[in-house]
């Protein structure tokens, strides 16, 4: 997908999309962590639940850059507004805050 800009008011606006998608990946991916930890160490089906957790993050990647989002890391992603990035992150409540590009997400600061 093309890189897209986003105004405040449009990225707030998608934020429930986003929160709604990764919601579910987080819970799939907490049932199966759940599994996988109550198994034993040497476990067969251990690579099994691990792959498919693998999938579900790479399913919910795609899916957020579909919707023009980049990346940053699990669960982790900035809407970019030309001089930097709307930054959210799971289970934060809403879009609240920014950081420029070159700050990263230890550089982020509280939208007023």
């Amino acid at each position: 997908m093309a890189k897209r800009e986003w105004s405040f008011e449009g990225a707030r606006q998608m934020l429930p999309d986003v929160r709604k998608r990764t919601e579910r990946a987080v819970k799939a991916c907490e049932a199966l962590a759940a599994q996988r930890d109550g198994l034993a160490e040497a476990a067969a089906e251990r690579p099994e639940i691990e792959r498919r957790m693998r999938e579900i993050v790479e399913r919910w990647a795609s899916e957020m850059e579909a919707l023009g989002l980049e990346i940053k890391g699990i669960w982790l992603v900035d809407f970019d507004n030309g001089s930097g990035y709307y930054c959210w992150k799971w289970p934060e409540p809403e879009l609240s805050y920014f950081h420029g590009y070159a700050d990263g997400f230890a550089g982020r600061t509280r939208i007023q």
